[in-house]
């Protein structure tokens, strides 16, 4: 099958009509039947038929269905790709970052960064790391923020600062002296604590620490990202154990200690490889940093 005739039959597949396919793939109807016909020709064997005026996929076009499928969709991505190439000229600063990195770093980040650059345009995008990086290698961002590295041989990470996770509790659930020490993870025994998804590298880690437990914390939710877990927290629901920058924004709304023995947190600035990268993009680097350090330090 020839790549036009696996668009047709994609198309086909989706719409349920010629006429639905010719729509979606912006050409004429008799251009799509004769492409589909020709598809039939060249196969040997029926890929439709007709009942009650929808069509059908035979047994036949079933077992390539899934084959072209994934053809299909590698050559929308080349489409995509060539697409961000094609603009790639005359674009502004594209920044993608994690949810978390977006509600803490990134705002006081970008209003000391635009007194230096107060005419560059950007679009911040926010996604969790694997679409991080899905959006880097096909040209939709220039530049990633993420509490983890994606350990791609076509991205570069670089090490911005590092801390260590803390846990968070509402206003007054520590003194003030004890909320000035660290925090022994088997003090959360028989505490109600809100739990990361185990899908999250970080969230995993510390899973693996609480199943060493003899007595654990009670886990009742499970959360996506660090910044529903604070909001939770604030909201009288229990303890949470975060990144330190989660727990360290605003912190006067909660205390926070540091968790003992530790696990790092490291940011990282995510760009491609083979890419050069724009002075304006070099100077958001370096204020992220410099606004975790300070955040750290505090």
């Amino acid at each position: 099958m020839r790549l036009r005739h696996i668009e047709i039959f994609q198309a086909i597949l989706q719409t349920g009509s010629v006429t639905g396919a010719a729509r979606l793939l912006n050409i004429t109807q008799p251009a799509a039947t004769k492409a589909l016909h020709h598809a039939e020709a060249q196969l040997g064997f029926s890929l439709f038929t007709r009942i009650r005026g929808q069509l059908h996929p035979t047994a036949e076009a079933r077992l390539l269905e899934a084959a072209t499928g994934k053809v299909f969709d590698d050559l929308r991505e080349v489409r995509r790709l060539a697409g961000n190439l094609r603009g790639h000229s005359d674009h502004p600063l594209r920044i993608v970052t994690t949810p978390t990195l977006a509600q803490t770093l990134l705002p006081a980040s970008i209003a000391q960064w635009r007194r230096r650059y107060p005419k560059t345009p950007c679009t911040l995008a926010t996604q969790h790391t694997r679409e991080l990086v899905e959006s880097l290698l096909l040209h939709e961002a220039d530049i990633g923020f993420s509490l983890q590295e994606p350990k791609h041989p076509a991205l570069r990470s670089e090490s911005l600062a590092q801390g260590g996770m803390r846990v968070i509790a509402g206003r007054g659930q520590w003194s003030e002296e004890l909320a000035g020490k660290p925090m022994a993870l088997d003090e959360l025994a028989g505490q109600p604590l809100i739990a990361l998804d185990t899908r999250d590298g970080l969230g995993s880690l510390l899973s693996s620490r609480l199943d060493e437990l003899k007595d654990g914390p009670l886990i009742n939710t499970h959360v996506q990202t660090y910044q529903v877990a604070r909001s939770l927290v604030e909201a009288g629901l229990g303890m949470a154990v975060v990144d330190p920058f989660t727990a360290l924004v605003h912190a006067s709304a909660l205390q926070a200690r540091e968790l003992q023995p530790g696990i790092t947190v490291t940011l990282y600035a995510v760009s491609r490889s083979s890419a050069g990268r724009h002075p304006a993009a070099s100077a958001l680097i370096r204020q992220m940093a410099e606004q975790a350090r300070q955040l750290l330090e505090r």
